[in-house]
């Protein structure tokens, strides 16, 4: 910061060389001239050789690095801060965009420390099983704690301790976890995708939204955000009564493992010569002759498989049978 003059907080507007600037927003001297040169930052005050920057370069950092961090790309924050200098607002946008990026539920992430997480699993220490959970993202290191973790969801870290306790390997639970987060992925995708086409639509027709149309968003946003969990839930719930009936009545009638009954593959259109089509039509009619076609094609696949199954003989057994 300028040396020269009273303290920032004694100033209307602080002046800040591109230095100081860096250190006081986190960002290094190349990323703010990078963003000068994208039409992200407003043109600094030239003064003799230097460039001035005030709290309004600050203030635009900040919220250029926390768009970045809620996952959006240059370009688009780009179109969103241009929206705010021509007087269209980005107040309800960035209510908005806190809104989606809130919690989804209302869990507590908790910690706990190594010995607590190896008492849960055994007290056996497995750096292989704590590798693969910081991959998962099931747990996430503390910075400068290396012997204590975050846990995001307690429930399924709790999860895992009561599979592990049931007899299931760590490897086992972390594979089902990647299969299952897979299929959940696809489920948040489609409910996305489904209230988007049917929802928000009429708030997206401006890009971006004006301030009224993401303030309603917004609102709509925490109406809808539990729908999603309560229909994955009863349909779930649904779906383990169906299935756990049908393993068990299964299991208490049949010997052996359950395998799920097989799937039949769909029909496949077979395309039949015009000629015998005509001849197996004058033989047995117009309104029978699929039924006709399908029934000999079920008898020549049958006899077919019989002669595969008898045993082969040699030709001149037949002859000495018959002679």
């Amino acid at each position: 910061m300028s040396a020269d003059g009273p303290s920032a907080a004694g100033r209307a507007s602080a002046e800040y060389r591109i230095e100081d600037l860096a250190h006081a927003s986190g960002a290094t001297v190349r990323t703010i001239r990078a963003y000068q040169d994208r039409g992200l930052l407003p043109t600094p005050e030239r003064r003799g050789r230097a460039n001035v920057y005030r709290d309004t370069h600050l203030a635009r950092l900040r919220q250029i690095a926390d768009l970045l961090d809620r996952g959006y790309t240059l370009a688009s924050i780009k179109e969103l801060l241009e929206a705010w200098d021509t007087g269209r607002g980005l107040g309800g946008v960035l209510g908005l965009v806190a809104e989606v990026h809130g919690p989804w539920t209302d869990e507590r992430s908790d910690r706990l420390t190594r010995a607590e997480l190896e008492a849960k699993f055994g007290g056996r220490p497995d750096d292989e099983a704590v590798a693969e959970a910081l991959e998962l993202g099931v747990l996430e290191r503390i910075p400068g704690r290396d012997d204590e973790f975050l846990v995001p969801s307690p429930q399924e870290l709790a999860v895992a301790v009561e599979l592990y306790g049931a007899g299931v390997p760590l490897s086992a639970i972390s594979g089902h976890l990647r299969e299952l987060r897979s299929q959940v992925e696809q489920i948040a995708s489609r409910f996305l995708e489904f209230t988007t086409e049917h929802v928000f639509a009429r708030y997206l027709g401006h890009r971006p939204p004006t301030d009224a149309d993401a303030a309603e968003a917004a609102s709509m946003v925490r109406r809808l955000r539990p729908l999603a969990q309560q229909t994955v839930d009863a349909e779930l719930a649904r779906a383990m009564r169906t299935f756990a009936t049908r393993h068990l009545e299964h299991h208490l009638s049949a010997e052996g493992p359950f395998t799920p009954p097989p799937v039949e593959p769909p029909p496949v259109p077979v395309a039949l010569p015009a000629r015998t089509i005509s001849a197996v039509e004058s033989l047995v009619g117009r309104k029978d002759t699929t039924s006709f076609i399908a029934a000999a094609a079920e008898r020549e696949v049958q006899t077919r498989t019989l002669d595969a199954l008898a045993p082969s003989r040699p030709k001149g057994a037949i002859v000495d049978q018959m002679g």
